[in-house]
């Protein structure tokens, strides 16, 4: 009781510096009792903290040879599209398998986390393990921490694909809703009053009967944010068991709802990425193509409903 909230932090989270505490409670990754405080808050008895790091650039990962669908490479960074199923980093007791494990193998690092330069590599941003699509992978603290501000200071252009369900009723919309850790059930999300900012804008790519492809930006990076966001507003991504409420089994058509059945992920793909160059500061862009799966079941759609 009476302690800053930074040093409680320090004192008690392995391998992260106050300094680095306080960024992340400036970027509002840490709630006390649901809400944003400032490093210099005062802990009571009783609060409840959140908090929700971003993986250290120098955490480490045991190298595994995993293929990757590398799009860009450099000596300071590195552009993957990462497949559906393929979660970023361990945690919550996955220790293998993950984005982490294949580029600490693919980058050469050696069994301390360093590379051959000694330089470490860093996820500077994350995807649902269901999401397909781009992100950028750092190759040095130096450009982590460079990458890490371009996304604080929401510069960096991060465009996905969703296909939700039903038909909006405007072309286009932004949903300036906060969201926050659903309290009944710890691994949701949930737009509250209490939550982070969190801001998305779609508008739609293409109409179906029933469904709704929609260009997705997002100004924020809130946990399960565009999943969230589109469900508050009763439209949620097609295939997400999460927070769609069952929509999946109550699609008429039988053959689109045996195709979402088998599709095995939710519709969401992270299609464009740019952001400044941490050597030359130039603007950089990127795109990865919907992956067939999800082609495929625009293909079921269009078949079976008339657009």
């Amino acid at each position: 009781s009476g302690k800053r909230l930074d040093t409680f932090l320090a004192e008690r989270i392995e391998g992260w510096s106050r300094s680095r505490l306080q960024s992340a409670i400036a970027n509002e990754d840490v709630t006390v009792g649901g809400r944003t405080a400032k490093a210099s808050y005062k802990i009571r008895p009783g609060d409840e903290i959140d908090v929700e790091l971003p993986t250290p650039a120098d955490e480490r990962f045991e190298p595994e040879n995993i293929p990757l669908d590398v799009c860009y490479e450099d000596e300071y960074l590195a552009v993957i599209n990462k497949p559906a199923g393929m979660i970023v980093h361990p945690g919550a007791g996955v220790s293998g398998g993950t984005l982490a494990n294949a580029i600490a193998y693919h980058f050469g690092l050696k069994s301390d986390g360093m590379t051959p330069g000694g330089n470490r590599v860093g996820i500077v941003h994350r995807l649902d393990k269901d999401t397909s699509g781009l992100i950028v992978v750092a190759k040095d603290e130096a450009t982590h921490e460079w990458l890490a501000a371009q996304f604080r200071m929401r510069r960096v252009v991060k465009r996905y694909v969703a296909l939700v369900h039903g038909s909006t009723r405007e072309n286009s919309g932004e949903i300036d809703r906060p969201i926050a850790r659903d309290r009944r059930n710890r691994t949701r999300m949930t737009v509250s009053a209490d939550g982070r900012r969190a801001i998305t804008i779609w508008r739609v790519r293409r109409r179906f009967v029933k469904f709704t492809l929609l260009d997705v930006d997002i100004r924020t990076g809130r946990t399960h944010q565009i999943r969230v966001h589109l469900s508050s507003i009763h439209h949620p991504v097609v295939g997400d068991a999460v927070y769609n409420e069952g929509r999946d089994k109550t699609i008429s058509n039988p053959e689109i709802r045996k195709a979402v059945a088998r599709l095995g992920r939710f519709f969401l793909h992270s299609e464009y990425l740019a952001f400044r160059h941490p050597k030359t500061r130039e603007t950089v862009e990127f795109s990865a193509s919907l992956p067939s799966e999800l082609v495929d079941l625009l293909d079921v759609i269009e078949q079976n409903e008339l657009a």
